[in-house]
C-alpha cells in the first residue's frame, strides 16, 4: 500500500464528494414473508439502455437489502424534493416493517410498495451484485417505468443536505 493510501483522509474524501449531487431514492421491496421493506440509497443510476438496467451500491452492513433481494424483485422509489422526512425514515436500518408506519403504500407491478407522492417508480429484477469495497453494487434489470408527478422536483443530496437543485449552502 502505498504512502498516499495509508494516510487517506476519509473526512476529506467524503466533503470532497459531498460536493457532487446525487438523486435520492428509496429502493422498497418485501421480506420473504412479505414485510414492507425499504432503505435510501444516493447512488442509484442508469447503467444500460439495451438491455435496461439500473443499480446503485448499498453497504455491506445493511440488513434491509438482503431481505428484499431474496425475492429477487425491488423499486426505486424517486423522492419529491418535499420529501426529506421520507429520506431520513428509511435512511435508518430497521428489519422490521416500521419505517412504513402511518404510511399508506400502493404497490408497484412486481408487488413492492411504492410510497406516496413520489415523482417516479423503477421496477427492477435483480440481475447480478458486485462486491466493490464496502458497499455491493446491485445491477437491476428494469421492468417497468412511471412518472408519477412530473411537475415536482426531485430530490437531491448536497453538502449533506436534502432538497431539490437550487440547493443554498
Amino acid at each position: 500500500m502505498s504512502d498516499a493510501a495509508t494516510s487517506f483522509d476519509s473526512a476529506q474524501y467524503r466533503s470532497v464528494f459531498g460536493h457532487l449531487p446525487t438523486g435520492v431514492v428509496v429502493i422498497t421491496g418485501r421480506s420473504a414473508n412479505g414485510e414492507p421493506l425499504g432503505l435510501t440509497i444516493g447512488s442509484f443510476t442508469s447503467i444500460s439502455l439495451d438491455p435496461p438496467l439500473a443499480g446503485f451500491f448499498v453497504g455491506r452492513t445493511s440488513r434491509s437489502w438482503p431481505l428484499i433481494a431474496t425475492r429477487g424483485v425491488f423499486t426505486a422509489n424517486v423522492l419529491s424534493a418535499a420529501q426529506s422526512e421520507v429520506c431520513w425514515r428509511f435512511a435508518k436500518d430497521a428489519t422490521d416493517g416500521s419505517r412504513f408506519s402511518g404510511i399508506d403504500c400502493s404497490s408497484s407491478l412486481n408487488g413492492s410498495p411504492v410510497l406516496p407522492d413520489v415523482v417516479a417508480t423503477i421496477d427492477c429484477t435483480l440481475q447480478d451484485s458486485h462486491m466493490v469495497g464496502d458497499h455491493d453494487l446491485v445491477v437491476g434489470a428494469v421492468t417497468d417505468v412511471r412518472v408519477l408527478n412530473a411537475a415536482l422536483p426531485a430530490m437531491v443530496f448536497f453538502k449533506g443536505k436534502t432538497g431539490d437543485a437550487r440547493i443554498e449552502s
